[in-house]
């Protein structure tokens, strides 16, 4: 397989989370410029922010938990050249629950819809942790 075609889904899942920061500063910096949020209300704790914003943070906050087990396991693929077609389309697979997720989490923010996105992410990813597994200790057993 080749390394973009592994990257690629990496890339969009980084973009993902670009979005998001640049969407929730871009909100922070309007919501402070209106007047609508003072400086002395958010110096001492992020809850201050009206729930709109929060909600954006959360959305940006969740990139940096499930995804990173994701870009481990894409170097480690890539180091140990188990990356193959099964793995892309995986990946493809968990970085769209990912975007769904981010979709819903800053939208409806239905907790029922985002927490089958999320599981069917989990779900993704833990299947590719188990393949990519028990393909490293079947080369390690010449099988």
């Amino acid at each position: 397989m080749s390394i973009s075609s592994v990257i690629l889904p990496v890339l969009v899942q980084v973009g993902l989370t670009f979005l998001l920061l640049l969407w929730l500063g871009r909100s922070r910096v309007g919501h402070l410029r209106s007047g609508e949020v003072q400086v002395k209300d958010i110096a001492l704790g992020e809850r201050n922010w009206p729930s709109r914003i929060l909600q954006i943070q959360n959305s940006y906050h969740n990139q940096f938990e499930l995804p990173v087990l994701f870009y481990v396991l894409v170097t480690l693929a890539l180091i140990t050249r188990k990356a193959d077609m099964l793995f892309v389309v995986m990946s493809w697979m968990f970085v769209t629950s990912r975007l769904v997720h981010a979709a819903i989490h800053t939208t409806s923010n239905k907790l029922s819809h985002r927490f089958m996105a999320f599981v069917v992410g989990v779900l993704i990813l833990a299947a590719m942790w188990v393949i990519f597994g028990i393909r490293i200790f079947a080369a390690e057993a010449g099988i």
